[in-house]
């Protein structure tokens, strides 16, 4: 297989399911509102020709002027998909949604490609369509590091016109021993919330000037990210979160938040990968 794709494409899985289905239709409105070339991509054997024109075919119905290409490849499907993701600007898979214990059994893909992929994954999971949506969530963790997340997410948020709320999770000993686990800290009198609050102002600085069309709520809550934006996610169109390199000990707890939040969450998921020399100590 030539696996080189145009810089700047789209990447969507297909395997002729009605996860692969969902996401390919998320994908092809993606590709039609940001104006970019969708690549469709099937690994299965013996039936992937099959399934690859046919995925093609339903992105020329959904989005007529998308310029959409396929590419068959025989092997492990996470391997050909983070392959890809090196040209890529965007990789969008589906998800089972069998839940944590049982993705692990399976080693689902969306899981592995999530933490491995090069540039932002997309995981559409499961959810319930007549649910009211509430535009984009992103996860804030204050720091430099947090810039390419708020970035996408404000860059989602104007793309499709919804409003986004900034959540900055704030975890500490005091939080521990009280057992408040996503509380908004508003309702929790620690003596930190103005220093939190402050925090996340800062890392919301200058974007909501450059996404002027994007109204925007700061909430800051006590507990882990995968507990205040794992669960409960169904009203949310998508949530965002980052992915940091896994080159301390900090990041290994911090890295596979992302992995957590894809597998509990009840609406598409994106997961953006975090740049080392971002990542302050």
């Amino acid at each position: 297989m030539n696996r080189r794709i145009r810089p700047g494409s789209i990447v969507v899985g297909a395997d002729g399911s009605k996860h692969g289905a969902r996401a390919l239709r998320w994908a092809a409105e993606q590709a039609r509102l940001e104006r970019r070339p969708l690549v469709v991509v099937t690994t299965e054997e013996g039936s992937a020709f099959r399934i690859n024109a046919d995925a093609v075919r339903t992105v020329h119905e959904l989005a007529p002027g998308v310029e959409v290409s396929g590419v068959s490849a025989a092997g492990d499907p996470r391997n050909v998909l983070v392959e890809l993701t090196r040209n890529a600007h965007l990789l969008v898979v589906g998800s089972h949604g069998r839940g944590t214990v049982r993705s692990a059994l399976l080693g689902s893909v969306s899981a592995a490609v999530s933490r491995e992929a090069v540039c932002p994954v997309v995981v559409c999971r499961p959810r319930a369509e007549e649910q009211v949506r509430q535009g984009v969530l992103v996860a804030v963790d204050a720091s430099e590091s947090s810039l390419p997340v708020i970035e996408f997410a404000f860059a989602q948020a104007s793309l499709h016109g919804q409003p986004l709320t900034a959540v900055h999770c704030v975890w500490d000993v005091m939080a521990a021993v009280a057992g408040l686990r996503n509380v908004k800290l508003d309702d929790a009198d620690l003596g930190i919330g103005d220093e939190a609050h402050l925090a996340l102002a800062e890392s919301l600085a200058g974007f909501a000037e450059k996404y002027p069309d994007v109204p925007v709520t700061e909430r800051v809550n006590h507990g882990l990210v995968d507990d205040v934006v794992g669960w409960r996610t169904g009203a949310w169109d998508l949530v965002v979160v980052g992915r940091h390199p896994l080159d301390t000990v900090s990041r290994l707890v911090t890295g596979s938040i992302a992995t957590a939040v894809v597998e509990r969450a009840q609406t598409n998921v994106a997961v953006v990968p975090v740049e080392r020399e971002r990542v302050t100590s």
